[in-house]
């Protein structure tokens, strides 16, 4: 084992050779910078990726929140959307009360329809706001991130009330520095109250859930007229209870459309694995191409640091030849050039993390995405480049330990 007096005297020999060379040095720590921090950005974007689908997926569609629809046309082919438009009856309100029914307690069912429509106040208005209609069960369903005010409540269903609950972008836009609860709107031409305001939510797929404008389903069939099929957004009251649910849902919407055993399907249920299988094969795709993409840059930046480290010990060979001759040992040699290597690859390491660091930051802030570097991944981004600035400095430093003193000494 290695005593701290040759450990130390080592480190200092190294800082002493690095500051001789600042501009070998720093090329050499950009190369382990550069390397470093793409294996912190990719370890960060992976995270940040599954991260921002899991959030944005409990927005839109709700955390274990499965629904009961006509079509899922995601994944189909014409042929097979042609098929099931022919074979899936809609959703209608009596389907919801027969799940409803048979729900015993295991599973909370809340419809909801949509239609793009605007929204006015005063001399403003908001165009093409996704209004939806829906039930007060809802709000126990999905993340709907009520900021101010409250949702829907079942007596304003029963009432057909006029009520609503906006986004932020609604609010924003139709009541700029003013509080939005209590003042009225109008949707297809009749006028609502307002009772709560949601938070931003952001994007998912492209598409903006701060657009949005709740009100009953009653009111909304009253103000908008019926609509051909009803999304049915289904949860389990219990945590652990999401597959059985999806089973009950299941097996009460088959006896509802009376199919027999093995018959296919006469309506579709999405579930979060869909969401979370994309989510887990677009990571796998990104990480198979991003590891080698790593790989290759940490093996340029020991080729680098090699080489500058080759070029430090050729101009210090005399140097080095003196120091053997009055005592030094081979030992010595080659623990102060692997210092030197060592301590340019964790320069550059944390070089790196700075630079990843100060990436996601800026991703975080501009794009809303996110992305933090996570304590694991800057110790296993600093080990690996004190690894690799070991393994960069093993050749030179056998190459200075075989230096015969004699010639060295002799060398000009």
């Amino acid at each position: 084992m290695i005593s701290r007096g040759p450990l130390l005297e080592a480190v200092t020999q190294a800082l002493a050779t690095i500051r001789s060379h600042p501009l070998r040095a720093a090329l050499a720590a950009l190369a382990m910078a550069a390397a470093v921090g793409t294996m912190a950005l990719v370890s960060s974007g992976l995270d940040g990726l599954a991260r921002y689908a899991r959030d944005t997926g409990a927005r839109a569609f709700g955390a274990d929140t499965f629904v009961v629809t006509k079509i899922a046309a995601g994944g189909l082919s014409r042929r097979e959307l042609a098929d099931r438009l022919a074979r899936n009856p809609d959703i209608r309100r009596g389907d919801v009360r027969f799940l409803d029914r048979f729900a015993d307690r295991r599973v909370l069912y809340a419809p909801v329809v949509q239609r793009a429509g605007d929204v006015s106040a005063g001399g403003r208005r908001f165009e093409n706001a996704a209004v939806s209609g829906t039930t007060a069960e809802l709000f126990d369903i999905r993340e709907l991130g009520i900021v101010r005010g409250r949702f829907l409540t079942r007596d304003e269903e029963d009432r057909a009330a006029a009520v609503t609950v906006i986004g932020a972008d609604i609010a924003d836009a139709l009541f700029p520095g003013t509080d939005p609860l209590g003042q009225r709107v109008r949707i297809g031409g009749r006028g609502f109250e307002v009772i709560g305001v949601q938070a931003r939510q952001g994007t998912a797929g492209g598409v903006s859930l701060d657009r949005y404008a709740w009100i009953p389903l009653t009111t909304h069939e009253r103000v908008l007229g019926a609509t051909p099929s009803l999304l049915v957004f289904a949860k389990s009251p219990n945590a652990d209870g999401t597959l059985a649910a999806e089973d009950r849902a299941h097996a009460t919407m088959r006896a509802r459309r009376h199919q027999r055993p093995g018959q296919p399907d006469a309506f579709d249920i999405i579930t979060p694995e869909a969401a979370r299988g994309f989510v887990a094969e677009l990571s796998t795709r990104v990480e198979g191409a991003a590891i080698p993409i790593s790989i290759m840059a940490l093996l340029a930046a020991v080729v680098v640091v090699t080489n500058t480290t080759l070029v430090s010990v050729a101009q210090r060979t005399r140097e080095i030849g003196v120091r053997r001759a009055v005592g030094a040992t081979r030992a010595s040699v080659v623990l102060e050039t692997l210092a030197e290597s060592s301590l340019v690859g964790l320069g550059g390491g944390a070089l790196g993390l700075a630079g990843a660091w100060a990436a996601t930051a800026l991703v975080t802030g501009l794009a809303g995405v996110p992305v933090g570097l996570a304590p694991a991944t800057g110790v296993l981004s600093l080990a690996a480049a004190i690894v690799s600035g070991v393994a960069a400095g093993w050749y030179p430093a056998r190459r200075a330990a075989a230096i015969d003193v004699i010639a060295a000494i002799r060398q000009d």
